[in-house]
C-alpha cells in the first residue's frame, strides 16, 4: 500500500522547511503530492497556501512577499495570510475586488521549522522539553531529499542490528553484529525503547562522545511519534547527551524530505556545531545509500513478505501493527473540500 492510497497522513503535522529559509521570500513544497507555498505574513508567522493563483493557476511561489502579502508574478494579484485576494493592480481605484480565496492549510512554527497539516490534525505536535531547557543548544543539521518512503527511514532509525554493517565506515563494529539488550513498550504516540550499544570511537568522534577511548558505550533512549518522527536520545559515559530529532516528510509515494535537528548539553567551545553536523552527515549518508535501495511501500503492505525474522525486528512489528490500526481507524475517504488556517 502506498501513502497516497489513504488520506489519513494529511491529518498529521509535517515538517516542511526551516523558518529561516522564508526570510528571503516564499518557498514551494510538495506535501503528499499536493503543491503548497509557504511564506511569512505581516506578523512574521508562517502561512501555507495552495500554490496556485486564482487567476490563471500560476504558481504563487514564483512571486514575492511584501507587507505580509504574496504577489503573483504573472499579473500582480495579491493575497493575504488567510488566502483572500486583496489587490488586482489592473483595477481602477475604488473598484471592488472579487471575493476570491486561495486554499489555506493549518500551519505553525516550532523547533525552527514550519509544520503543516493538510487536514484537521488527529493530535498536537509532539513536545520537546529540551527546546525550552537552557542547558541544551539546538543545532539544525539536515534538510535533504531522499528517494525512499518515510516509513522506511523511521523503521531504520530503531533497527540497532544495522549499525555494525551499514555504519562500518563510521562507528559500527562489524565484529559485533549482535545488538545489545533492547527494551521496548508502546505509548499513546507510538513507542519508547531503551538499549545499550557499544560503538567504535575514532578520533573524528572524540569531541562528539567526549571520550578518547577506542570504543564507547552508549545508552539509547528512543521514541517513535506517529507517524514519521523519531527521537534518538544518545547518552555517552562522559555525560554528554546527543538528542537527534528526525522527521521524514512525505513528498510523494517514493520521496521524502528529511528534516533533522539536534540538542546537546554541551557548548560550542566543547564541540563546534559544524563538527556535529559533519559527523552525523557521514552517518546519514550511509543510511541514505541503503534505504534508497529498499521497496518504499512494503511497511504498509498487509501481505507477509518474510521481512521480520530477528529479535531486533520488534520495533518494526509494533510499528506495522500501529500503522495498520491507524488505517483501520481512519479509512480512506475523499479529502475535505474546504480547509481553513490554524
Amino acid at each position: 500500500m502506498l501513502l497516497s492510497e489513504n488520506p489519513v497522513w494529511r491529518r498529521f503535522w509535517h515538517a516542511i522547511i526551516p523558518v529561516d529559509q522564508l526570510r528571503a521570500g516564499p518557498r514551494p513544497f510538495r506535501l503528499l503530492g499536493e503543491d503548497i507555498v509557504v511564506f511569512l505574513d505581516e506578523a512574521g508567522n508562517p502561512v501555507a497556501l495552495a500554490d496556485r493563483c486564482r487567476h490563471r493557476t500560476t504558481k504563487l511561489s514564483k512571486g514575492w512577499v511584501a507587507d505580509g502579502r504574496i504577489t503573483c508574478a504573472y499579473h500582480g494579484w495579491q493575497y493575504d495570510g488567510t488566502g483572500r485576494l486583496r489587490v488586482i493592480p489592473q483595477y481602477d481605484a475604488g473598484t471592488p475586488v472579487p471575493d476570491e480565496r486561495v486554499q489555506t492549510f493549518r500551519c505553525q512554527a516550532r523547533y525552527g521549522y514550519v509544520w503543516v497539516a493538510l487536514d484537521d490534525p488527529v493530535s498536537p505536535l509532539f513536545d520537546i522539553p529540551e527546546d525550552r531547557d537552557p542547558g541544551f543548544r539546538r543545532i539544525q543539521q539536515f534538510y535533504d531529499t531522499w528517494a525512499t518512503s518515510p516509513l522506511r527511514l523511521i523503521e531504520n532509525s530503531f533497527d540497532n542490528a544495522h549499525f555494525s554493517f551499514v555504519h562500518k565506515g563510521t562507528f559500527g563494529n562489524i565484529a559485533r553484529p549482535k545488538p545489545g539488550r533492547y527494551a521496548i513498550g508502546e505509548t499513546e504516540q507510538g513507542f519508547y525503547a531503551e538499549a545499550v550499544t557499544e560503538a567504535l570511537n575514532p578520533p573524528a568522534a572524540h569531541p562528539v562522545s567526549g571520550s578518547t577511548a577506542p570504543t564507547v558505550e552508549r545508552l539509547l533512549r528512543s521514541s517513535w511519534y506517529l507517524p514519521f518522527a523519531r527521537r534518538f536520545d544518545m547518552e555517552y559515559v562522559s555525560g554528554i547527551r546527543h538528542i537527534i530529532f528526525t522527521y521524514a516528510t512525505p513528498i510523494d509515494d517514493s520521496h521524502i524530505q528529511v528534516a533533522q535537528f539536534l540538542y546537546r548539553n554541551d557548548t560550542e567551545a566543547q564541540c563546534p556545531a559544524q563538527l556535529l553536523v559533519d559527523w552525523d552527515a557521514r552517518i546519514f549518508a550511509e543510511d541514505k545509500d541503503v534505504l534508497e535501495a529498499t521497496d518504499p511501500d512494503v511497511l504498509l503492505d498487509v501481505r507477509d513478505r518474510g521481512e521480520l525474522h530477528m529479535p531486533s525486528d520488534r520495533p518494526s512489528v509494533i510499528m506495522r501493527k500501529r500503522l495498520h490500526a491507524l488505517l483501520a481507524q481512519y479509512p480512506a475517504h475523499p479529502p475535505s473540500s474546504v480547509r481553513t488556517a490554524a
